[in-house]
């Protein structure tokens, strides 16, 4: 696969790092879960060869800028948004994992055009009265991932046979650990691209997402793919499904599927069904923006 052009491009005060491969047709931009970054896309995006495809890393994530502040949900689809006008996107496809999910759906409200459809791999968009609660006590559980590596093989290694990450294609592994690990600047090795204290400051900010409002002012093809049920007894499973159950009814022209045999990080564990997604979604955008077929 053709290595991507790396760009710098500065929204909202906040430097993002932005990943392009070249291709013709209707773009389609990426957005990652939290902690994660642009190129745990990888093996989705070698299985859409020949289109353009764009992946950012997320402010506070990977490559790009990570200020001292609080990190608001809608920050991160202010962000996608502003880009989204940076880069000249309309009518893309724009495919979200969990946070990234939240993410583009909010910035398809906010400027409307920019995408002509989501993929929506199971989302953190949790139940309506999930958003009146406080903010959860205590310091999540995430402030305390390990922070420095000696290499990213070390951290394959460590990572390769441990639940959920056993379940992801080795490449996905591979790609998670080369590109989320930076040159540790006090010393020997490396630490994570994504800060742990970042990581579980925008978990705790999660419960600031409500963004039905802007997601029942949609009217563009949506396919969410939702992972297997959580147990309400685990309420620390991260690999079950936080998606709200009934999200798909808040969307004006949905396709929403379970995949009970899947975990919460199904771009790494089947990339090629999200790609297929994509490529189902890209077909339903083109009948729907023709002008000899029925709006719908």
């Amino acid at each position: 696969m053709t290595e991507p052009t790396e760009s710098r491009i500065r929204v909202n005060g906040v430097e993002l790092a932005v990943f392009d491969w070249p291709g013709e047709g209707r773009p389609i931009f990426f957005a990652h879960a939290t902690g994660f970054h642009a190129r745990c896309w990888d093996e989705v995006i070698r299985r859409l060869p020949g289109r353009r495809r764009i992946a950012v890393d997320m402010r506070g994530h990977g490559r790009s800028e990570k200020p001292d502040t609080e990190y608001r949900w809608r920050d991160f689809g202010h962000d996608v948004a502003a880009l989204g006008r940076e880069l000249g996107l309309e009518n893309a496809i724009a495919v979200g994992h969990s946070m990234g999910g939240h993410s583009i759906t909010l910035a398809a409200a906010l400027e409307p055009g920019l995408f002509a459809g989501l993929v929506l791999v199971d989302p953190v968009i949790l139940p309506k009265a999930a958003y009146s609660a406080s903010k959860p006590d205590g310091e999540h559980f995430a402030a305390r991932r390990r922070n420095e590596w000696a290499s990213p093989q070390e951290m394959f290694e460590r990572f390769r046979d441990r639940p959920p990450y056993n379940f992801w294609e080795e490449q996905v592994l591979r790609d998670y650990c080369e590109y989320g690990l930076l040159p540790n600047p006090s010393g020997d090795g490396y630490m994570l691209a994504c800060p742990p204290k970042i990581e579980a400051a925008i978990y705790g900010m999660s419960a600031g997402g409500d963004i039905y409002e802007e997601i029942e002012s949609l009217d563009i093809p949506v396919r969410i793919l939702r992972a297997r049920s959580r147990d309400e007894s685990a309420k620390m499973d991260m690999s079950s499904s936080p998606t709200n159950p009934n999200l798909a009814s808040h969307f004006r022209n949905v396709v929403d599927q379970q995949f009970e045999d899947l975990t919460h990080f199904i771009p790494m564990q089947a990339p090629q069904l999200v790609a297929s997604e994509v490529l189902a979604l890209d077909r339903r955008c083109t009948e729907r923006l023709r002008p000899d077929v029925n709006p719908g």
